[in-house]
């Protein structure tokens, strides 16, 4: 499965669980004669220098023409529109895998590159951001006190292959040069069919274009929609080049101190859980919701029962990213739904439709509490344990579940527990204000 600059701090298969470093605040990118801020204490600058050393060990000199890779690349060929989202993938899986230190991220967006050839000149850069940055590190400064812990867990199932991706970046501004002062955090789920080639273009590329909305600092569902539509075209240009049928639908949110943003296409979803109960935050896209029936139906197309219901009797989705031999009757027109946070939200879930196809939203804050029942208040293995009840009620399908606590997993058990002890009476009265 690939992810974006996800370390696994437990070192188990298959599942992560993540805690959030402290937030960088980059104010210029490093270039000829430029010097970023990165903000760290002390005792990470020493942490930083170590890295960095090794780093510069491991690429001694710079690559040559015919010097292996050292990963993979998404992409044989790439457009300029691609470049950026292209290198930061490769960034972030060539330093993750050597390090979880926060260092990267600026690392990665100094060395962006809007030229080609794309892997060998990108590795360069960070080697040579790395000499700089060895000699001397950008000044410290106060870090963010977001601490967001993260639950992941992804199987195939009994599917063939598996087609899910998801995206984990808190340092969402940080990686793309944003600087208006709001922290924002970016998750993802996407959920691949017929290939992963469509999945793993949108996890690529979906949060590079947000980055670059001018409606992104006013009305980021606007952004959204506009940037889901844009995806699409991008991608439409690529299957042409490299006949791909994939498709993928997906739901992403942001998130800020104070406001959370959730877009979606197709039938992924994504629950937010406030005192214990479910925020209803969308209506996912299936072919048939009257609305999108009649979308349909209005554009000449039809859809039919084949074991589900499915959109001229070929896909079960009615809006994705590809699928361009069923578009415009499968849509790429995105929904949106934001809502003020109060501070009493306790998590918000992501997942594919391997996990709601046998789990409904609303009974997710019993899952997750008996799940921290199980694991005396840690979140690690909660999105483990919501996968393995998927599987066992049911679902043979590819399963990804991604959970973003927005308090600490302990307080959620102990007010639970607090919450069982309150007298009746003082309960009825409080249901009743």
């Amino acid at each position: 499965m690939q992810e974006h600059f996800k370390p696994n701090s437990s070192g188990k298969k298959g599942v992560s669980a993540h805690k959030a470093t402290p937030t960088i605040h980059q104010s210029l990118l490093w270039t000829k004669g430029c010097k970023s801020t990165l903000r760290m204490s002390c005792t990470e600058q020493g942490d930083a220098g170590k890295f960095l050393e090794r780093f510069l060990e491991e690429f001694l000199n710079p690559l040559g023409t015919e010097d292996p890779l050292p990963v993979t690349p998404l992409s044989r060929k790439v457009t300029m529109q691609e470049v950026k989202g292209e290198s930061l993938d490769l960034g972030l899986r060539l330093l993750s895998a050597r390090s979880d230190h926060h260092v990267c991220v600026c690392l990665c967006d100094s060395a962006v590159l809007q030229s080609e050839p794309l892997q060998r000149l990108f590795i360069n850069k960070l080697r040579e951001v790395c000499l700089a940055w060895q000699k001397q590190l950008p000044s410290p400064g106060s870090s963010s006190s977001q601490t967001h812990s993260c639950s992941v867990h992804a199987i195939r199932n009994t599917r063939r292959k598996m087609e899910d991706r998801h995206i984990i970046l808190r340092e969402f501004n940080q990686l793309l040069g944003l600087q208006d002062g709001v922290d924002r955090e970016y998750y993802a789920v996407f959920d691949g069919h017929g290939g992963v080639d469509a999945a793993t273009y949108v996890a690529t590329h979906l949060h590079i274009i947000l980055s670059q909305q001018e409606a992104l600092k006013s009305d980021a569902a606007t952004a959204f929609k506009s940037t889901f539509t844009q995806t699409d075209d991008m991608f439409k240009i690529k299957a042409k080049r490299e006949r791909l049928r994939s498709g993928s639908t997906g739901v992403a949110a942001l998130l800020t101190s104070d406001c959370l943003t959730v877009s979606w296409l197709g039938d992924s979803q994504a629950v937010l859980v406030r005192q214990g109960e479910p925020v209803t935050l969308m209506d996912p896209h299936k072919p048939e919701r009257e609305d999108e029936k009649k979308r349909i139906e209005d554009l000449g197309g039809c859809i039919a029962f084949m074991g589900c219901w499915r959109v001229n009797g070929t896909y079960a989705v009615s809006r994705a990213i590809g699928d361009f031999d069923q578009k415009p009757y499968i849509s790429n027109e995105a929904d949106c739904s934001s809502i003020q946070l109060n501070g009493h939200e306790d998590y918000i879930l992501l997942a594919c439709d391997g996990f709601f196809d046998v789990v409904r939203p609303g009974d997710v804050p019993e899952l997750v509490l008996e799940a921290l029942r199980e694991t005396g208040g840690s979140g690690d293995d909660v999105a483990q344990a919501l996968v393995a009840h998927a599987k066992a009620a049911g679902s043979s399908d590819n399963i990804t579940v991604l959970l973003v606590f927005l308090k600490d997993p302990q307080q959620l058990l102990t007010y639970e527990t607090s919450s069982r002890a309150e007298p009746e009476g003082a309960t009825a009265a409080a249901t009743g204000i």
